[in-house]
């Protein structure tokens, strides 16, 4: 059984917390207070985007319950750390399963904060060869330019010579941007 605490005053959640066959409802808690919870659940509207970085400092994982769908919002959740964004009148399976899902150690965002991709290469002035897309996919799986040389056996400059194009394709100035411009354009998929 999983023990959820709760900043929200919300009835509808208590309920859907406590109609849950998994989860059990440790009661409602104050941020600076001492408790002993497995998840906790914070409504957005309750704390203030500036305090969520206090968030990541708990010693149990955070799901944040946000009120209305927005990317910016969740991304800005999982930069301060947070482990979940749901919104706050998902149904109450929903709520357990992003329960179990955190506390299992797995990032929870519900597809209503996911952004579509943008079109992909087709509206690149200069799109990727087929050697850049396979570096691309490799870089993506968090490989080293010495890993790729080998696995696409090739030298180590030709695959910085590579990522440098790549780079300059996307617009990226480093390993981590051309991989979010490359989701976002659906030239690499995760």
């Amino acid at each position: 059984m999983i023990r959820v605490l709760t900043t929200s005053h919300a009835s509808e959640l208590e309920n859907a917390i406590r109609s849950s066959p998994s989860i059990e409802f440790g009661g409602r808690v104050e941020l600076a207070s001492e408790f002993a919870g497995d998840v906790l659940l914070v409504d957005a509207e309750s704390l203030p985007e500036s305090d969520w970085h206090s968030l990541a400092e708990l010693a149990i994982p955070v799901l944040l319950l946000a009120p209305a769908a927005d990317a910016g919002l969740a991304a800005s959740a999982m930069r301060a750390g947070i482990c979940g964004v749901i919104l706050s009148d998902a149904p109450p399976a929903e709520i357990e399963a992003a329960v179990q899902a955190i506390h299992a150690g797995l990032v929870v965002i519900a597809p209503q904060f996911v952004q579509e991709p943008e079109p992909p290469t087709a509206e690149m002035p200069d799109p990727l060869s087929e050697r850049e897309l396979e570096v691309l996919d490799l870089v993506a799986e968090g490989l080293s330019n010495k890993l790729i040389a080998h696995r696409l056996n090739i030298s180590e400059h030709t695959v910085k010579t590579h990522v440098a194009s790549i780079f300059g394709k996307l617009g990226a100035s480093t390993r981590t941007e051309a991989v979010s411009q490359a989701i976002r354009r659906g030239l690499v998929m995760l």
